[in-house]
């Protein structure tokens, strides 16, 4: 983002640890997720796909669910963190997994299959609550993982001395203009 912008705070800095966290609610948020699959036969029909046990299949997806969850707060930044609109940003995201997960990447990886029907039903549903989730969580996940204010203003890239050193680099650069340097 824009270097002023990150000076206001709408990047989340290394000291709140949003990765970690987005892995966290990525993983919670299978829990309401796989009762869709079960139900609208969804987790049967991916297993025969990729030719693996449901249970394997359950235990891939939550990897591949924490990996997603870290992706989600890494594009979605503070935006994602928020607990009014983050509901609505793990939907979009959660529809975009379903777009190029389940309608791109799976039959590109199985020679062509995918799910149909009731079962096609249920990976869009899952998805989509799966974000859901994941926007409701990330901000609750999200607080306790912070480091405190003391341990977190010696990061070299944040706190007072790091604004001074960008200040005095740009003073630096400008005043090089100046002098056509």
């Amino acid at each position: 983002m824009v270097t002023i912008l990150s000076a206001h705070g709408y990047d989340p800095g290394p000291s709140q640890r949003p990765l970690r966290a987005g892995a966290i609610s990525g993983i919670i948020a299978t829990v309401p997720a796989i009762p869709i699959l079960v139900w609208l036969g969804s987790l049967e029909a991916e297993a025969h796909i990729l030719g693996l046990s449901p249970a394997l299949t359950i235990a891939l997806g939550c990897l591949a669910m924490a990996i997603a969850g870290a992706v989600y707060a890494r594009v979605f930044g503070r935006a994602g963190n928020n607990p009014h609109g983050g509901w609505l940003f793990g939907m979009v995201f959660g529809f975009a997994l379903w777009a190029g997960g389940a309608v791109l990447v799976l039959p590109l990886a199985s020679g062509g299959l995918a799910p149909a029907g009731k079962a096609a039903l249920g990976v869009a549903l899952s998805l989509l609550v799966w974000g859901l989730a994941v926007g409701i969580l990330l901000p609750f996940v999200h607080r306790p993982l912070h480091e405190s204010l003391k341990r977190g203003s010696r990061h070299a890239e944040v706190g007072p001395d790091a604004a001074a050193g960008k200040d005095k680099a740009l003073r630096g650069r400008a005043q090089g203009q100046a002098h056509g340097r």
